[in-house]
């Protein structure tokens, strides 16, 4: 299949209109000319990521995080993004970012499905009908030592954060993948008892803790990897005589 092929495949369920403006999706290395027969799926073109598809013999690479987020002025060997940029065309693999886009279309659904939410909405709106996170109700109510074990279950976590407690129990929950920060206001404005996202630091997860609002912090990568599988399934569905890996190394971080 021509990469132009797989593409036109990939917008189908992440419009690129969708992006945000300071997004940098699409095809960020490549060319849309070449055949695709094994495409590598992670949640960012890493070193060891870039490896791997090396290793692999890999046509593409899907991320979910574009390589390259700014503009840059060279592209050499002095700092990473220019080294990871120089091996993919080196090895002739492109490099398919698919961020915000799949975001609004996919990313906070798949998310609010794996914890069953009913009534599942937007949290954040980018226009009328769409935008980033989900706020719905759990199938019954649970104490946040049960939310906190069914969140790990469900992304496969070894623990997640928690800013607040309650001894009473929770139902109507709010989920941002990623970086989620931003969505606090929205997941208190909206009602929600628990904000299920990453990236908090001490002061915004004491400071929403204050205002009512349970931040459980599963971390940024922690959640997004659903991409990783995701995309495998969508992939495979959908296209003929391409092999479908997933990274292996990846691992966000290492607890000790």
């Amino acid at each position: 299949m021509k990469c132009s092929e797989l593409i036109g495949i990939l917008n189908d369920i992440a419009d690129p209109s969708l992006c945000s403006e300071w997004d940098n999706s699409g095809l960020i290395v490549g060319d849309e000319k070449s055949d695709i027969k094994k495409v590598l799926i992670a949640v960012d073109a890493t070193d060891e990521v870039i490896d791997e598809a090396v290793e692999l013999d890999a046509d593409m690479i899907l991320v979910h995080h574009p390589i390259i987020f700014k503009g840059i002025k060279k592209v050499n060997s002095s700092d990473f993004t220019g080294r990871r940029v120089m091996k993919l065309i080196k090895n002739g693999i492109a490099c398919f970012a698919m961020h915000t886009n799949f975001d609004i279309s996919c990313m906070g659904d798949e998310a609010a499905e794996r914890l069953g939410l009913d009534e599942s909405e937007v949290l954040q709106y980018t226009d009328e009908t769409r935008g980033f996170g989900r706020i719905g109700l759990l199938p019954c109510a649970m104490l946040i030592a049960e939310l906190s074990d069914l969140v790990k279950k469900e992304f496969d976590l070894e623990y997640v954060k928690v800013f607040g407690d309650s001894t009473d129990a929770v139902r109507k929950i709010a989920i941002m993948p990623g970086s989620g920060a931003s969505a606090i206001s929205d997941a208190i404005n909206c009602g929600a008892e628990v904000l299920i996202t990453g990236d908090i630091d001490h002061h915004e997860g004491t400071d929403a803790a204050l205002q009512g609002l349970i931040i459980m912090d599963a971390g940024h990568f922690g959640i997004e990897k659903i991409f990783i599988g995701y995309m495998k399934d969508y992939i495979e569905r959908n296209t003929e005589g391409i092999k479908v890996y997933t990274d292996s190394r990846q691992k966000g971080f290492t607890v000790f």
